[in-house]
């Protein structure tokens, strides 16, 4: 089927009907035929994957009328708009778009910004300045996209488009002003007024980013709590929590995620779908560098609960709670990894003003320093087999990855692109993966800050071309600890947003 009469849509979601939700606009609003199609067109919503369906008709979205299928909600101020979209068969003319909508108004003529692709592959930031005035486009080098992404900041629009795997490309316009009210959302049109196409949507996000007042470690947005397939991108929402919730790890018997949030560790259930606060004693001002033992049994903290004048100090409790043990004599130290044996935990220590890599005996004893370099080592974590050491290092300018013998010897450098500054590397359960979050270059090599547009990419455990698997708005708290699931096939992280 590659395009659908009235008739063939109607049986489409009659078909439909017993998989998709009642809700069928899901986050957003109501659906919206502009600019009257003669043919009607409908939106969708799959509560269990967390996708939309769009059907739609329209002549076109150019010159000075739009026709198209919109599903929408107001929104006012900055946002990002976030999308994975596909079209559904093979269609009838090569020019059909779908994307995200941006409008001043539903007036067929109204003022508005979208991220267009077209069914050939061809992109483009399309808008209209004025009611009534021809659209413009300004082309994006992507060769098929199929995620999308439409910032808005102020009257500035900017487009990013990249094949899944790949970096984004990025076009943008400025002077569109369209009002601080606007309507957004996803479309599809034809390009034809005598069929209907379809398009399907996936990781749909709408992103309130920090404003400028936001201050750091002070101010917090809210939190998805996220489940992703690491072999087709497909991202889950399993929690959302108005505040800060940072650094979910994996727990053995697959059932859980463990987080930090507000100083707390938690433990959420993902069949029942809620979090449960565990028990750590007097250890209740807990960061989010915290470790799963790899027999299931014990958890480690890093917490500032203790001596004041040492800052975060590292301590270990049973996996479901209980009175903490103190294992370093000395802080500030920041967990990130325990050995398969179980027998050393190893952590960024701050001494004699630098920060390097430790090693210690699980049951406490003496630190022994696995690295000595002026900028910062952090974000170590062994290997399944004990052989290596993985850790980011901004050693050679750029925070990079790489690894290190189990005893600290033979550093080796695994990622080389200096447009990214790499943190957090996690081996997966098998040894062969590894993923880490990349920042732009607009954050400093040292620093991991929250609240950016990152990347989480993957890229084999002896080095290679990373390729991205989830495009995102986070940073700090995304992905700071071991997250894979038990059985390797998905990696659990967080992003954030601003709650309406």
């Amino acid at each position: 089927m590659t395009a659908l009469k009235i008739s063939g849509l109607a049986a489409l979601l009659f078909a439909c009907a017993a998989v998709f939700a009642q809700n069928n606009t899901g986050m957003f609003s109501q659906n919206t035929d502009v600019g009257g199609p003669a043919l009607p067109g409908a939106a969708l919503y799959d509560a269990a994957a967390q996708s939309y369906l769009l059907s739609g008709s329209g002549a076109n979205i150019w010159f000075a009328k739009d026709e198209f299928q919109f599903l929408w909600k107001r929104l006012r101020g900055d946002f990002i708009l976030q999308a994975r979209g596909r079209f559904i068969g093979q269609g009838v003319d090569p020019h059909r778009k779908l994307g995200w909508m941006v409008r001043s108004s539903l007036a067929a003529d109204a003022p508005m910004a979208c991220a267009a692709v077209h069914g050939d592959g061809l992109a483009a930031l399309q808008f209209r300045r004025k009611s009534g005035a021809d659209a413009e486009e300004v082309r994006s080098s992507a060769n098929m996209p199929d995620v999308i992404q439409l910032e808005r900041k102020g009257d500035r629009f900017i487009l990013s488009l990249a094949r899944w795997g790949e970096p984004f490309s990025v076009v943008e316009t400025d002077g569109l002003a369209l009002g601080d009210e606007v309507y957004a959302g996803l479309f599809v049109c034809a390009h034809n007024p005598e069929v209907v196409e379809q398009a399907g949507f996936e990781n749909v996000r709408i992103v309130l980013p920090a404003g400028a007042d936001f201050v750091p470690y002070q101010d917090f947005l809210g939190s998805y709590l996220e489940v992703m397939d690491v072999q087709s991108g497909r991202r889950e929402i399993r929690y959302t929590d108005p505040g800060s919730i940072q650094a979910p790890n994996w727990t053995l018997d697959g059932k859980a995620l463990i987080y930090n949030s507000n100083g707390l560790i938690y433990r959420f259930d993902l069949n029942k779908g809620a979090p449960k606060a565990l028990d750590t004693d007097f250890v209740k001002h807990n960061n989010n560098d915290h470790v799963i033992s790899f027999n299931g049994k014990r958890l480690g903290l890093s917490s500032s609960s203790g001596e004041p004048e040492y800052g975060s100090l590292i301590y270990t409790v049973p996996i479901k709670g209980g009175k903490p043990k103190r294992v370093t004599p000395v802080g500030p130290s920041y967990l990130h990894g325990w050995s398969p044996d179980g027998k050393y935990l190893i952590y960024t220590g701050l001494r004699n003003g630098q920060y390097d890599i430790y090693r210690i005996p699980a049951k406490g004893g003496p630190e022994v320093q696995l690295t000595n370099t002026p900028r910062l080592d952090d974000g170590s974590e062994y290997s399944p087999d004990g052989k290596y050491i993985y850790f980011n290092s901004a050693r050679a300018g750029a925070m990079q990855i790489w690894r290190m013998k189990a005893d600290g010897s033979d550093p080796e450098r695994l990622t080389f692109n200096e447009d990214y500054n790499d943190w957090f590397p996690h081996v997966s359960p098998d040894g062969k993966w590894v993923v880490f979050l990349s920042y732009g270059k607009d954050v400093a090599p040292q620093d991991h800050p929250f609240y950016k547009q990152v990347y989480l990419r993957l890229m084999p455990a002896d080095g290679g071309e990373p390729k991205v698997i989830a495009y995102l708005y986070g940073g700090q708290g995304t992905i700071n600890t071991p997250s894979w699931s038990p059985d390797g096939k998905r990696i659990a992280f967080v992003s954030n947003t601003g709650m309406e």
